[in-house]
């Protein structure tokens, strides 16, 4: 009994210096090694935007890529309008020969060498021009995104194969491709924008192929493969929606690129004949650019601006959509 009751008196000292160094002890437990801040005070400001929000603002915020979105815009509703605006055929004569612009107020831009409208002529020529610039753009996209996502894909003999197919194609001049293939077909709206998508698929495959390559290996990737996904599964919903930026910018100088070379062609005389187009009003007015320049000047201005636009919009996105600049921006 003695010595339990001096065990108790011994340890009473050592409970009662236990007791008061946790007396002293915080509430909070300060653990050094973690560097995360404490969820209870964090600011509202450093919880992270979606990132299709922010690079939606970041895309917004870029001046030069507005002024082409609103500028694109205006030529979008000029096309859908034209019908009703100009209801009758842009290619009838209606008025007198070589009226100046600001000459006559029923033409406000004057009129050509066999008194057809000037304005009509613009808007029915923004119809035939954005129709050909994205109607190629669609074609060229679907067939390079399908070639170059297989060849990046699967590799091996796929890849061999198909890269060679690239590769001819490469070879040749495109515009001089482009020629001949409208040459040999009848020259229509249709035919010029299968014939640009033909010349133009090409760069779309090589890009793709890239991206995939690169994607193919993430640990995403190997993760569905090995969950026993299927090849178009793995294709269209795990590697292909993080391959689309470089896409998206290309797509917009494609139809940028398609512009100029259907304009190239109707300025040739290889264009449809039955439609008006800014190529074609061109070709029309180069004879009489010294006595009517604004014949050969206003449709060029339409498709400088025109691609100047979609140019601005390419670089918005791309500021908008790489890595580098999202990484900066956060």
């Amino acid at each position: 009994m003695t010595t339990e009751t001096a065990v108790t008196h011994a340890a009473t000292p050592i409970q009662s210096r236990a007791s008061a160094t946790q007396a002293e002890k915080p509430d909070t437990p300060q653990w050094h090694n973690i560097k995360a801040p404490d969820a209870r005070t964090t600011r509202t400001a450093s919880v992270s935007v979606p990132a299709g929000r922010r690079e939606l603002a970041a895309f917004l915020r870029n001046p030069n890529a507005l002024f082409g979105l609103v500028f694109l815009s205006l030529m979008v509703l000029v096309a859908l309008i034209a019908p009703i605006a100009f209801p009758g055929d842009p290619l009838g004569m209606v008025g007198k020969p070589f009226l100046w612009p600001g000459q006559d107020a029923a033409f406000p831009l004057g009129t050509d060498s066999m008194g057809r409208n000037v304005l009509a002529g613009l808007f029915h020529g923004a119809r035939i021009s954005l129709f050909v610039g994205l109607t190629a753009t669609a074609l060229g996209l679907g067939v390079g995104i399908t070639v170059g996502s297989l060849a990046g894909y699967f590799g091996g003999w796929v890849d061999d194969v198909l890269v060679r197919i690239i590769e001819i194609f490469q070879t040749l001049p495109n515009f001089v491709l482009l020629v001949v293939l409208v040459a040999i077909a009848q020259p229509s709206a249709t035919t010029v924008s299968v014939a640009i998508a033909i010349v133009s698929w090409p760069m779309v495959a090589r890009l793709t192929r890239a991206e995939f390559r690169a994607i193919r290996e993430k640990d995403y990737v190997v993760a569905a493969r090995s969950l026993g996904f299927r090849h178009p599964r793995i294709i269209f919903k795990e590697i292909l929606p993080n391959a689309l930026p470089p896409l998206i910018v290309t797509a917009s100088v494609m139809v940028a690129t398609a512009i100029l070379m259907e304009s190239a062609l109707s300025f040739m005389g290889l264009g449809d004949p039955n439609v008006v187009s800014w190529g074609s009003m061109i070709g029309n007015g180069r004879e009489l650019i010294r006595t009517a320049w604004y014949l050969t000047f206003l449709p060029g201005l339409a498709i400088v601006f025109t691609v100047l636009a979609l140019n601005l919009i390419g670089d918005g996105l791309n500021d908008a959509l790489n890595p580098r600049f999202s990484e900066e921006r956060s």
